[in-house]
């Protein structure tokens, strides 16, 4: 057997019978969830699932990008998975991207073969010889990684590359419970990783970096694995941890929130069959309608609650997963196993804590409102005046309504305004206020010009909006009420710009409007002889007719012009209208 088979080999822990992954005994660790049996070549998924390599092979291709389509970005600098097709993911069912070599491009999980060697160790199974695959392993080579048979042993130290190597009794490595595992390179058997090499990322050997890496920079594991490791702990501690943290609490809240409707709507319709028994048919029909009524509105909150809550389940999954496989690679993993998951790991979490689920605190459980009022007047039923109706207070986003025609037009530099009005299930106005309410005014064209809103609670279930662009175009208009948008959102605004007013006089000319004064200036390019600097009848540059002094318009019922349109048509250079 080559060095190179028996590196491999060592990734491949020889176990000759492996417990039932079913018994209390087994560790978890070291089971994979698609076969239930105790790991081969684990491979790391991008969502820092574990599974074996052949399991994953065999998951069904979900997509694949077409052929040709490569960006620019791509050409310049191509990635390693720029080829690569999605599959899902067995345990929490997100599109992960799967190399175009196959599994074998992934990174191997290198704590979970420490959790399998160490799983047979405790579970007292015999080991096979991993270099003549006949004989019981009785030793193993900590250097190596690779467990052999008494005869093997005495071989592997009669070899001069590895005499000096340390070989342990697997019965004192079983008392111990731990498994000190170095990282071996696949390049050149024998040698550990113990560099860095930072210009290509990854960690490499002492011939990789004469051979291969000989102009990088590379640098000792230990010396860099704190600052790549602090990464990992910023993203966990800093932003995931409390996201988590938040999750817990939210999912803890719904599942409250779920027991809570299910006992105040048995309440309700105890008040409700209470009631009605003291009425004859025309009453028990009322009774049978209101319950109906109550059974839309539970099936209603139950199935938001229900969404709620898987939202929820799935948005912790992700985290907690993420979070404990981040925790324990820095806890157990050594300074190359930690280098060799950074880069799916740091990818992983920053997807976490960059685009993850994370609700809003006033959008989680609200209270859901149901009551009995039984003073109510409820109209009639068969000739009898009945009272009793199910009211509920909790806003239904569906129902709620946006009113004001500042929500279709408006105008720039000036204040609009409309209103919201928030509805219950039955499509009646709530009696008060509280709702958290969001309102967002973005230019469609200008992703980076937003107006300012105000939006203040009048305590009666509506909400006045208002708000100034200051850029005339069209913009769209998000109204979210619990997180969610209002019917017709997000609606299209139309901003025109702000009329111009004259001011200045409509005059037949400026000798006339100032009383022969020679000073009078018009916004036209009329002049007169003899000193005078404005317009005279039937003189060079008249208009003909009556026109604005302040811009020189004929169009009495008009905008006034802006002065660098007028400059453009004037042959002054500059326009002034004194105050006739």
């Amino acid at each position: 057997m080559s060095q190179t088979e028996r590196t491999e080999t060592a990734d491949k822990p020889t176990v000759s019978s492996e417990p039932e992954p079913g018994s209390a005994s087994v560790n978890p660790r070291a089971v994979c969830g698609v076969c239930r049996h105790l790991y081969r070549e684990p491979k790391i998924l991008p969502c820092l699932h574990t599974f074996c390599s052949d399991c994953v092979g065999q998951l069904e291709r979900f997509s694949a990008p077409p052929r040709g389509l490569v960006t620019a970005a791509e050409a310049a600098e191509p990635r390693r998975d720029s080829l690569s097709f999605t599959v899902l993911c067995p345990e929490c069912d997100t599109e992960v991207d799967i190399p175009q070599s196959g599994p074998a491009g992934l990174s191997t999980d290198r704590l979970a073969l420490d959790e399998v060697f160490l799983e047979a160790l405790v579970s007292g199974g015999p080991l096979g010889c991993d270099l003549c695959g006949e004989g019981s392993a009785e030793s193993r080579c900590e250097a190596c990684s690779l467990n052999l048979c008494e005869f093997c042993r005495q071989a592997h130290r009669r070899q001069k590359r590895t005499a000096s190597h340390s070989v342990e009794a697997v019965t004192e490595l079983r008392a111990r419970g731990r498994l000190c595992r170095p990282v071996l390179c696949s390049l050149h058997p024998g040698q550990e990783l113990r560099l860095f090499c930072q210009p290509c990322d990854l960690p490499v050997c002492l011939e990789c970096a004469a051979t291969l890496h000989r102009d990088h920079r590379c640098r000792p594991t230990h010396d860099v694995v704190d600052r790549h490791g602090d990464r990992i702990r910023e993203l966990v501690s800093a932003r995931l941890r409390p996201r988590l943290e938040r999750l817990e609490d939210s999912l803890q809240k719904v599942e409250i929130s779920q027991e809570h409707l299910e006992v105040r709507v048995d309440e309700t319709a105890n008040q409700i069959r209470a009631f009605a028994r003291q009425y004859a048919s025309a009453v028990e029909a009322h009774c049978l309608s209101l319950l109906r009524r109550l059974e839309e509105i539970r099936v209603q909150r139950r199935n938001h609650l229900h969404l709620q809550r898987a939202q929820l389940q799935q948005a912790l999954l992700d985290v907690r997963g993420s979070v404990e496989f981040a925790e324990r690679l820095l806890s157990c993993g050594s300074d190359a196993e930690i280098l060799s998951a950074k880069g799916v790991t740091l990818r992983r979490l920053t997807s976490l804590a960059e685009s993850g689920y994370d609700p809003h605190p006033a959008t989680v459980a609200p209270d859901d409102g149901v009551c009995f009022l039984p003073r109510e007047p409820a109209g009639e039923v068969e000739g009898y005046p009945l009272v009793g109706v199910v009211h509920s207070r909790t806003v239904d986003v569906s129902r709620c309504t946006v009113e004001g025609e500042g929500l279709q037009q408006g105008t720039a530099a000036q204040r609009g305004h409309f209103t919201l009005v928030c509805r219950d299930s039955g499509g009646e106005r709530l009696a008060g206020g509280g709702e958290h309410v969001l309102v967002s005014i973005v230019h469609k064209e200008k992703k980076n010009c937003t107006v300012e809103t105000v939006v203040a609670d009048n305590s009666d279930g509506s909400y006045s909006v208002s708000y100034r662009p200051e850029e005339a175009g069209q913009y769209s208009v998000c109204v979210c009420v619990r997180a969610q948008h209002v019917k017709g959102s997000p609606f299209i605004l139309n901003v025109q710009r702000k009329f111009r007013q004259h001011n200045g006089t409509f005059h037949c000319c400026s000798f006339c409007s100032s009383g022969g004064a020679k000073e009078a200036r018009c916004g036209c390019p009329g002049t007169m002889p003899g000193g005078f600097k404005g317009c005279g009848h039937g003189h060079k540059g008249h208009p003909g007719k009556p026109h604005w002094s302040c811009c020189g318009s004929t169009a009495e019922k008009s905008e006034c012009l802006p002065q660098s349109v007028l400059a453009a048509v004037s042959p002054r250079g500059h326009l002034r209208t004194v105050e006739l």
